[in-house]
């Protein structure tokens, strides 16, 4: 599967596909203990980044080369209760890539599955299957 591109993203597909948030085995066991996660972009940029399943490894990729303590979050928006959006993951993204952004907390009970996300043996993230 390739990544959506803005032709692809509809107003209902926040409510109709899983959303991943990626995050440390430490992170997650703070997050439960809060009942909602809210990662330091939530302070600096004011949202949560999220990715769609075939996007996921693309962050990943970039962000966490090295990391073998990551989580992947799959999240049902529809018990998200802040707005997502879905805009340029990063300003030197191209347009047409599109990453949805959470803005506010992610609630604990809005994530309906946990997997361990590992990178391969060459070191890089795989796109993420269910």
């Amino acid at each position: 599967m390739t990544p959506p591109t803005a032709a692809d993203v509809s107003d209902d597909q926040l409510t109709r596909s899983p959303l991943v948030h990626l995050i440390g085995r430490e992170e997650w066991a703070t997050a439960q203990e809060n009942g909602r996660w809210e990662p330091g972009s939530l302070a600096e940029v004011g949202f949560v980044h999220l990715s769609a399943l075939e996007q996921v490894h693309l962050p990943a990729n970039v962000l966490y080369v090295g990391r073998s303590d990551l989580l992947a979050l799959v999240i049902d928006p529809s018990r998200v209760a802040a707005p997502i959006k879905w805009e340029p993951g990063d300003p030197d993204d191209p347009a047409s890539l599109p990453f949805p952004h959470l803005y506010g907390p992610l609630p604990v009970d809005a994530v309906i599955d946990v997997r361990t996300y590992p990178p391969g043996p060459d070191g890089a993230f795989a796109p993420l299957e269910l």
